[in-house]
């Protein structure tokens, strides 16, 4: 892929499941209007746009009488191509990011290479409950999915807490500064961070 100088994506997908519209800038101000149908997505969305200075726009239609999965997985599938597109060949960017972000209690540490190896690591162990009415369990499921199509490799680790509402809070306020440091335009280097020349 190209280098997309504007640094910025649209994506939109729509399937039996979902009818999603993304659009995001990566030097932006981090405005965030999210509207998902599932507010605790919204609002995770939302702090990791304005933690990582990204303005980022979503509009998701989607099956939530069924469940809010389809809907969250597709949404984390879109971000993650938006940031493909945004990034282009990944040339000039830091490409490394690295947060410890703490929410009361809680303390995550994420860490991110934007390699084209896309990996997830998730060692955030959350009871499985509701909050709002969002399943804990689909915040995985959400990363997972950003990493398939962001090419990103990605390590999260809950170092300690309890109240699920903020070791989640952590996660995406700490993807978003840790996003941004990784995604960063160099001021040390123009070509790809890699010895390989490539990535």
């Amino acid at each position: 892929m190209e280098e997309n100088e504007t640094r910025s994506f649209t994506v939109e997908r729509k399937t039996a499941e979902t009818d999603i519209h993304l659009a995001l800038t990566l030097d932006g101000e981090g405005k965030a209007a999210v509207d998902t149908g599932v507010p605790f997505l919204d609002h995770m969305l939302t702090l990791f746009a304005v933690h990582g200075f990204f303005d980022l726009a979503v509009a998701a239609k989607g099956d939530i009488e069924v469940d809010d999965h389809h809907t969250v997985e597709d949404v984390g599938i879109c971000l993650g191509q938006a940031f493909s597109g945004a990034l282009g060949d990944k040339a000039g960017i830091n490409r490394y990011g690295s947060c410890l972000l703490p929410m009361d209690e809680a303390l995550v540490r994420v860490v991110a290479d934007f390699s084209n190896r896309p990996f997830l690591h998730f060692d955030v162990p959350i009871a499985d409950q509701k909050i709002g009415t969002f399943d804990s369990a689909l915040g995985k499921e959400f990363l997972r999915a950003f990493c398939l199509h962001s090419g990103v490799t990605l390590h999260i680790d809950l170092l300690h807490g309890e109240n699920g509402h903020h070791i989640l809070e952590a996660v995406f306020k700490g993807l978003g500064r840790t996003i941004s440091e990784a995604s960063a335009q160099s001021d040390r280097s123009s070509g790809v961070l890699s010895s390989k020349g490539c990535l």
